[in-house]
């Protein structure tokens, strides 16, 4: 059975850390022909996750629609509120996460974020990530009624509570379906898939590492750095599958981290906006942003060497992606799992 590789992209303006409802540019999306060119030489298919000002500029629609008129990657929602009509909440911190407004607010929203994308790209989309990762049950909700079927807004060990976001330390980290009320209680027959983004530890058992990673961040211990100094010492190691955030050959010691865990998915995550150096926190320079696409293709040869598929995120629905019982992750012990074979 193969791995299942999703690589979902938050296709965005260039304002970072800007809430404005207008004059959002999009400059950064002409980097997505060369970042394409790279996916395309090792098979790789992205799932673009477009919000309103990128769906609404027709020049990224047109460098978009080509990609995906041949068959070459995926378009699905992303929704940052603040630039997301109709407006009529208070811009701010707070209400830049979905997850805050009332939920006939968010629907209004998402109808005409759904709207534009189905005219512009004529698809209808089925795969959505909550902007700032502000997902919450009224948001959960209105995606299910707009026909959405994948969401990728749970993101496992992190706590958003200091930017007024949700938390999700608690958060599985395999895929597992959910009603909208409950966004952490895997249900089989739940109405809605959720495939985190994959983050995790170096180490084996991710949750004790966890409860030691939150000792550590409380004060008056925090003082001294002692997460720093752990993962310097190899003994701590959180990292996200990111080119944001991680090196390639920290992904890549991840990756084989969930494997041998017999996860049945990775999913590397990041923003478009670091394809344009200065507009992120991320990529400042040229330079950073060579070194931005070396680190996505030192991932993107491990994978291919794996036994790997790689896919939209929409098809996750009817891949094998889902993991039975309570551990985290299969027992690659059990010998009823030994078929199980990613290289």
């Amino acid at each position: 059975m193969s791995l299942k590789v999703f690589i979902t992209i938050d296709t965005e303006e260039d304002l970072w850390g800007n809430f404005q409802a207008s004059d959002n540019p999009v400059d950064n999306i002409n980097g997505i022909p060369d970042l394409q060119a790279l996916f395309d030489r090792y098979g790789a298919v992205p799932t673009y996750l477009v919000n309103y000002p990128v769906a609404t500029n027709d020049h990224a629609v047109h460098i978009l629609k080509d990609i995906l008129d041949r068959g070459h990657c995926e378009i699905g929602a992303h929704c940052h509120p603040w630039n997301t009509p109709p407006f009529e909440e208070e811009i701010n911190q707070h209400n830049s996460m979905m997850c805050n407004l009332s939920v006939d607010l968010v629907m209004r929203k998402m109808e005409k974020l759904t709207d534009v994308i189905m005219r512009k790209f004529m698809i209808t989309p089925k795969s959505f990530r909550a902007g700032r990762w502000g997902m919450g049950p009224g948001v959960a909700r209105s995606i299910l009624n707009l026909g959405y079927r994948v969401d990728t807004s749970v993101s496992p060990f992190i706590n958003w509570a200091n930017e007024d976001g949700a938390d999700f330390r608690k958060a599985p980290t395999r895929a597992y379906r959910f009603e909208p009320d409950n966004l952490l209680r895997e249900q089989p027959e739940g109405s809605l898939l959720e495939v985190p983004p994959t983050i995790g530890f170096f180490q084996k058992n991710f949750r004790l590492c966890h409860a030691l990673q939150t000792i550590l961040s409380k004060p008056p211990i925090c003082k001294l750095h002692p997460i720093g100094i752990m993962d310097r010492l190899k003994l701590l190691n959180f990292r996200w599958l990111s080119p944001e955030l991680s090196s390639g050959p920290d992904m890549i010691r991840l990756s084989k981290n969930f494997i041998r865990k017999g996860c049945r998915f990775l999913n590397m995550s990041f923003h478009s906006t670091s394809l344009l150096p200065g507009k992120s926190p991320f990529v400042d320079t040229e330079k950073q942003l060579e070194f931005f696409f070396k680190d996505i293709e030192l991932f993107l040869k491990f994978v291919t060497n794996q036994d790997v598929e790689f896919l939209p995120l929409s098809q996750a629905v009817d891949s094998s992606i889902l993991c039975g019982g309570e551990s985290e992750f299969i027992n690659r012990n059990n010998p009823k799992n030994r078929r199980l074979n990613y290289g």
